[in-house]
């Protein structure tokens, strides 16, 4: 063979005759296993088969990174579910060629290993990883309304078990190389000192292969044990996803349960039904999601910054969690509020969640360290990032602004996290307005991957990159919105929490009612809940601040709640009762109402509100608006976004 007649592939061999073949896919920062890559291994393989090295080994040209998985830009190409399934049949029979290659093959895993990349790795004699903190493995295939189809699904199966295999490609969750290696995904480890391909070279010189399964593992996938595996299987997808929405679990566990004993059989089954389920309108609506998720995050790229310090004031729940949340991400965090003993309760909560996102005691003990204590305020001369935080009252956040604006360091970002007040309002104290912008997390912070970064017309374009980067430094997307009141997400949701608090007490619907209509609607809770969550105090200031006279009827609901204490869950009684995080919905008989046409008159004033939006210019276009209801309020992501849902029910209707 010709090195150089290949785009997408190099290769040397050595003395020993081992051949060291490279993934580095042209034009691109990452490999993805486009038709066009594929097409090439299949020559490659033809060769080798012709003439056989001594071991082959499959490595990546990209430090740092192995394979994302097949390339999803290629996905919205099928149509057809026959043609799709012959493409993903192709693909079966050239891993089936690599897994029967007469002679020995390794492949080499260092970085992120995903989809088909780690399904191609699975075609290999032995696989042997990095053992550093870049590398990760997993079947994030679900999450674009897919399992995996280039063979992931039969030879996991096989190789893990079960229990194991199922669970990765169910839940999508991406393994640490230890987590990795204590399942049998991979078979080797080489720490950060270590030289992977001395390794490599020692395998393909011992002709290792992956251990066997052993008995309770192959086990698993007898006839006898699968009925039973896989009902409970449904029964714990069946608590996250709903088989109207999601088919795509329900889809791999049918297929398991009939063919778990017999790969081939279960290749066939993928090929049949990941052909279907990728020319089906849930996956191409996450696919969509998917897109409009890099949308975001392009925004974040449009500024290089450099942060180290910052300096959030306001020690409540919003401001703790904001400055817990950036020392997780690796930054120092100075907290200030006016006495320590406010502070203490928002320290408490960070030592929680280092604990359950570090673990490791040693990063726990360092992201303790980071996390400062400041009532003085000293924090504000060296932040990078300063984000105010405190109560929403605009004359107390002028006065804060006004009396730390001569302390910042030159080129500091400047942000308040106000959730519906105007930025005119508040940059009005400043000298310099045009410098302040809106960085608005959404509680609970470290769940809620949207920030909304807020400007008006006084703003300074490069203040708005530099707030959207901030938000990629701390692993959030950011979404740039003009300040009006409300800004985007609670503009859309002040309009459907107060819809079904006027449903209720107009129309008598119970609250649960409302809500089981949300969720089979294909949101993540329903209203009623969602306003427990946030804290009705908070909701009912935002739907006073939005809503006026129109919402009379809405607040003095609230207020009810509010002058009895029952603010939500953070006080265990709002319009549920609250116990361990979870709210005790009574079990009302559902079946005399129904469920559709109270589906659609509740989110009907949800549609409208994202349409003025749109046309008031909130965001940039309905692309981004989509993108800031489903990241933002948890809009059905397998109908594609709220403007993209209602385009496609008027070409329907």
């Amino acid at each position: 063979m010709d090195n150089t007649q290949f785009k997408h592939w190099k290769w040397t061999t050595d003395l020993d005759n081992v051949l060291w073949l490279s993934i580095d896919r042209d034009g691109e920062r990452v490999n993805s296993l486009s038709l066009d890559v594929l097409s090439e291994l299949e020559s490659i393989i033809t060769g080798l088969e012709n003439e056989p090295p001594a071991g082959l080994v499959l490595r990546s040209g990209k430090p740092g990174s192995f394979i994302l998985g097949a390339d999803i830009r290629e996905f919205d190409d099928y149509t057809d579910p026959e043609i799709a399934s012959e493409g993903i049949g192709r693909v079966h029979r050239l891993f089936n060629r690599i897994e029967n290659l007469s002679f020995p093959s390794v492949v080499i895993i260092d970085g992120f290993c995903l989809g088909g990349g780690l399904e191609l790795a699975l075609a290999f004699d032995y696989r042997i990883a990095s053992n550093v903190e870049r590398t990760r493995l997993g079947f994030p295939e679900v999450k674009l309304g897919i399992y995996p189809g280039f063979g992931g699904s039969a030879r996991s199966v096989q190789r893990l078990g079960a229990s194991n295999a199922m669970s990765l490609m169910l839940s999508s969750r991406n393994l640490r190389p230890s987590a990795a290696r204590a399942m049998g995904l991979v078979d080797e480890l080489v720490g950060p000192h270590g030289s992977l391909r001395w390794a490599a070279r020692r395998a393909i010189k011992q002709r290792r292969k992956s251990k066997p399964p052993g008995h309770i593992t192959r086990l698993q996938n007898f006839a006898p044990v699968r009925p039973l595996l896989a009902k409970m299987m449904r029964k714990q997808v069946m608590a996250k996803a709903n088989p109207d929405h999601y088919p795509a679990p329900y889809e791999l566990i049918d297929a398991w349960e009939k063919h778990g004993d017999d790969p081939q059989r279960m290749m066939v089954e993928e090929s049949e039904r990941v052909g279907r389920l990728i020319t089906g309108p849930t996956s191409r609506n996450l696919r969509r999601a998917f897109n409009l998720m890099e949308r975001l995050k392009g925004f974040g790229k449009q500024s290089d910054i450099s942060v180290r310090r910052v300096h959030v004031i306001g020690a409540g729940v919003m401001g703790g969690d904001i400055a817990a949340w950036c020392v997780v991400q690796g930054l120092d965090v100075t907290l200030q509020d006016r006495e320590m003993k406010y502070i203490e309760p928002a320290l408490k909560r960070a030592k929680s969640l280092f604990r359950k996102k570090l673990r490791d005691p040693a990063k726990v003990a360092g992201a303790i360290s980071r996390l400062v204590a400041d009532v003085e305020g000293k924090g504000v001369g060296k932040a990078d990032v300063i984000i105010e935080a405190i109560f929403e009252d605009v004359d107390v956040k002028r006065q804060l602004f006004a009396e730390i604006e001569p302390r910042l360091r030159a080129g500091a970002i400047l942000a308040t996290n106000t959730s519906a007040i105007p930025l005119a309002e508040i940059s009005s104290a400043l000298k310099h307005p045009e410098r302040l912008i809106g960085i608005h997390f959404f509680n609970p912070v470290a769940k809620m991957s949207l920030v909304e970064v807020v400007y008006d017309q006084l703003t300074e374009a490069e203040q708005i990159s530099k707030g959207a980067a901030f938000c990629s430094v701390i692993n959030r997307f950011p979404l740039p919105v003009k300040s009006t009141p409300g800004f985007l997400v609670n503009r859309v949701l002040s309009v459907y929490m107060a819809n079904a608090m006027k449903m209720h007490l107009q129309q008598g619907i119970p609250i649960e009612v409302l809500d089981r209509a949300a969720t089979s609607f294909g949101m993540p809770m329903g209203p009623v809940e969602l306003a427990d969550t946030v804290g009705l105090d908070v909701g009912m200031k935002v739907l006073s601040m939005l809503g006026g006279d129109s919402t009379r009827q809405e607040t003095d609901l609230l207020q009810q709640k509010i002058d009895a204490g029952q603010l939500g869950r953070k006080s265990g009684q709002g319009f549920y009762r609250w116990e361990k995080g979870k709210a005790k919905k009574p079990d009302t008989d559902t079946g005399q109402y129904p469920t559709d046409e109270i589906s659609e008159q509740l989110m009907e004033p949800y549609f409208n509100a994202c349409e003025a939006a749109l046309a008031d210019g909130i965001v940039e276009d309905a692309d981004v608006l989509d993108a800031g209801m489903i990241f933002g309020t948890g809009f059905a992501p397998f109908r594609g976004g709220p403007l993209h849902y209602i385009r496609q029910r008027e070409q329907t209707s």
